[in-house]
C-alpha cells in the first residue's frame, strides 16, 4: 500500500493552507480576487511619505503582546532527498513509472514542439504517484528534463495550479539567478494559498527585492498562510523598520475594524526588532590588512 506521507518540505497538493478550496479562477487569471481581504495597509507601503512615519507610528493596544518564539523554516529538501523519499514511499508500480519517466526526460530534455513528452508526464504525476507525492515527482521530472527558464515559464503559465506549484518548488534547484522572478510575482498576485506557500520559498528569499518581499509577507498574513512557510524569514526581517511600520498599520486597521490581529503578525514584528550583526573584519573591504 502506497504511503501518503508527503515529501519533506513540499505541500499536500489537495489542501489549501486553511483547509478550504482556493479560488482557482483567481489563480488561472493571475490576478487577485476582488473579494480578497483589505490590502490598504500593504498598498500604503508604496507611499514615499510613509517611510518618514516609520519611527513615529504608535502601536497602542493593537500590538500589545508578549515575546513570541520563532523558528527557522525547515531546510529545503535536496533533489537527492526527494528521490530517496519517493523511492521509500511509492508503491512498486509508481516507482517503476517514475524511474521510466525520469529516464525518458533525461533522454529528451528541453522543449520539443508544441509540448514535450515530459510535460505530459507532469500532468500524470498526481494519478500515478498520488497527491501526497505529486509535487516531489514533478520537481524531479523538471530536473531530469533540464528545464530552463523558458520551459519553466511555459509549464507555469500553461499548466494547472498543481503544475504551477511544482515549478515554484523547483526554482531553487534549477534557476541560479533572478530570471524566474516573474513567476514568483505572478504567484504572489493570486489568492491560492498553496501557490502562495510555494512562492515564498528559498528562491524568493534569495532574489525578491525588499519592497516586494515585505508585501509578500503581508500577503501571507491576510490570506492565512503561516509565516513558517516564508523561507529565511528571521534573516530578512531582522532590523527591517519599514516592515515593522507596515505590520503596525495593518494591526491598527484590524483592531479598529474589530477584527483579531493574527498571531503570526506578532511573531514577524518581534523579528523586525532583532538585528543580525555584521561580520567584523580588519579591512574596510573585508580583507585582512
Amino acid at each position: 500500500m502506497q504511503s501518503t506521507e508527503a515529501a519533506p518540505g513540499l505541500e499536500d497538493t489537495d489542501r489549501s493552507t486553511d483547509g478550504s478550496t482556493p479560488d482557482r479562477s483567481a489563480t488561472d487569471r493571475g490576478t487577485t480576487n476582488p473579494s480578497a481581504p483589505d490590502r490598504s495597509a500593504t498598498d500604503r507601503g508604496t507611499d514615499p511619505r510613509a517611510t518618514d512615519r516609520s519611527t513615529q507610528t504608535p502601536r497602542g493596544d493593537a500590538l500589545t503582546r508578549t515575546r513570541h518564539p520563532t523558528q527557522d523554516t525547515a531546510p529545503t529538501p535536496s533533489l537527492a532527498d526527494l528521490r530517496h523519499h519517493l523511492t521509500t514511499h511509492l508503491d512498486p508500480a509508481a516507482r517503476i513509472w517514475l524511474d521510466h519517466v525520469l529516464d525518458e526526460a533525461a533522454a529528451h530534455p528541453g522543449i520539443h514542439g508544441p509540448i514535450s513528452v515530459w510535460e505530459l508526464r507532469l500532468a500524470e504525476a498526481g494519478r500515478r504517484c498520488g497527491a501526497a507525492h505529486a509535487d516531489a515527482a514533478r520537481v524531479l521530472i523538471l530536473d531530469a528534463a533540464q528545464a530552463g527558464i523558458d520551459a519553466l515559464t511555459r509549464v507555469y503559465f500553461q499548466g494547472t495550479a498543481d503544475e504551477r506549484r511544482a515549478v515554484l518548488h523547483a526554482l531553487p534547484h534549477l534557476v541560479s539567478g533572478p530570471g524566474a522572478l516573474p513567476l514568483i510575482e505572478d504567484a504572489l498576485r493570486t489568492n491560492d494559498t498553496r501557490l502562495l506557500s510555494a512562492a515564498v520559498g528559498p528562491y524568493t528569499a534569495r532574489h525578491l527585492t525588499a519592497h516586494a518581499w515585505r508585501h509578500a509577507v503581508l500577503k501571507c498574513l491576510f490570506t492565512g498562510v503561516p509565516v513558517d512557510h516564508v523561507a529565511d524569514l528571521p534573516r530578512r526581517a531582522a532590523g527591517d523598520g519599514e516592515l515593522a511600520r507596515m505590520l503596525a498599520d495593518y494591526a491598527a486597521e484590524r483592531t479598529a475594524a474589530g477584527r483579531t490581529v493574527p498571531e503570526d503578525l506578532h511573531r514577524v514584528l518581534d523579528l523586525t526588532e532583532s538585528v543580525t550583526p555584521a561580520p567584523v573584519t580588519d579591512h574596510p573591504h573585508g580583507k585582512e590588512s
